[in-house]
């Protein structure tokens, strides 16, 4: 491992070129764009926008015009889109790429069942001719402006139904840049473990950039797993959740083959109330106030007195008294603790945290 390892090389992905080949995952009610700017700004060379619908009718709602807000965002800007008919996906391409997208990316990944119920993401896996009608139908809308179209997918539908070989190809012959694939079924959902065989056979199958993503939660993993697969990049969700700066300690681990220090308590506080801040400016004050509980929740997860000061926190309802509270706890942690404490990470996600990212995970 040194400086010049591949994954912290740029990747052109079509006319794109890539920093480098760490991700952000796309998470609904998660990668909004003032998260996606923090993950970027602490190493992430790429981030893809939460799923934004398909359907024209919900265009303009709060919750679409949010998702699909790009103002200062660092380049490039991926734009991830759902749906199950491939007119009303070529047209959603379209409306995005006018609003500045620069890469548009197809869900086939999401399994939660208010989408899949609808036929879009992860459901279609099942109906491969529909998926190739949407894909081809996407890269012709997007042929045009030169924007390069990418899939995210999973490994199949059930652990009977393992087509994301199939599918890869398919998506390639129609013109797919690059592609990535969550090492777990639609069945799975987010439980189990994720297995990086089918991201390997995938890997073998097309000359496109295939990107590994599930369980990467630690530097030793993104390793492991781009040593197991060959995999050109790695995507990673839950481990950057109130972890952003995961990044940088990945490529500082592939360039060195040690690990590097935890960041400092006091430049963990001012990358937080620099999120909260642009978090608020976003949202305003009454959703701003309600969305950042979680991001500050995952921040002290794992911290001496974080499960107390979450539940404080959570009974707040301004911003200021939010952002002095954050400021108190994490001053006070300092005074014992000039480094973020050894062993203070927590990737696991609560049952109902993960209840609510999967009703999140919705195309509306």
């Amino acid at each position: 491992m040194n400086a010049s390892h591949p994954t912290l090389s740029a990747l052109a992905v079509g006319n794109v070129m890539l920093p480098n080949r760490l991700f952000v995952a796309p998470m609904a009610g998660v990668t909004d764009r003032p998260f996606r700017q923090l993950c970027k700004s602490l190493g992430a060379g790429y981030a893809v926008s939460e799923m934004v619908t398909s359907r024209k009718d919900l265009w303009h709602t709060l919750k679409t015009s949010r998702r699909a807000n790009h103002e200062g965002e660092t380049r490039p800007i991926a734009v991830q889109i759902a749906g199950t008919d491939a007119a009303m996906m070529a047209e959603a391409a379209a409306y995005n790429i006018d609003r500045g997208a620069q890469i548009i990316d197809i869900n086939m990944g999401c399994p939660a069942k208010k989408v899949c119920n609808k036929w879009a993401g992860s459901a279609l896996m099942q109906d491969e001719p529909l998926a190739l009608q949407i894909v081809e139908a996407v890269v012709a809308a997007c042929a045009p402006h030169n924007v390069p179209v990418t899939l995210k997918m999973r490994t199949g539908w059930s652990q009977q139904h393992k087509n994301a070989e199939r599918i890869a190809r398919a998506a390639e012959q129609a013109g797919v840049a690059m592609l990535t694939v969550h090492g777990r079924t639609r069945e799975q959902g987010y439980k189990g473990q994720a297995e990086y065989d089918t991201i390997a056979a995938v890997k073998a199958a097309v000359r496109v950039p295939v990107v590994a993503n599930g369980d990467i939660t630690t530097p030793e993993k993104a390793l492991a797993v781009l040593q197991h697969t060959g995999a050109d990049a790695i995507m990673i969700g839950r481990a950057a959740q109130g972890r952003p700066w995961i990044f940088g300690d990945i490529a500082h681990y592939l360039a060195t083959g040690t690990h590097r220090a935890a960041p400092l308590t006091q430049q963990v506080k001012q990358w937080l109330l620099a999120h909260l801040d642009d978090h608020y400016g976003l949202y305003g004050e009454f959703a701003g106030v309600r969305t950042a509980r979680k991001h500050i929740g995952w921040a002290v997860r794992a911290l001496p007195g974080g499960e107390a000061f979450r539940t404080l926190m959570n009974a707040l309802d301004s911003c200021a008294a939010q952002v002095q509270a954050v400021a108190d706890y994490f001053d006070e942690l300092s005074l014992g603790h000039d480094r973020l404490p050894a062993g203070a990470v927590d990737v696991s996600e609560d049952d109902d945290a993960q209840e609510a990212r999967e009703a999140a995970c919705t195309a509306n």
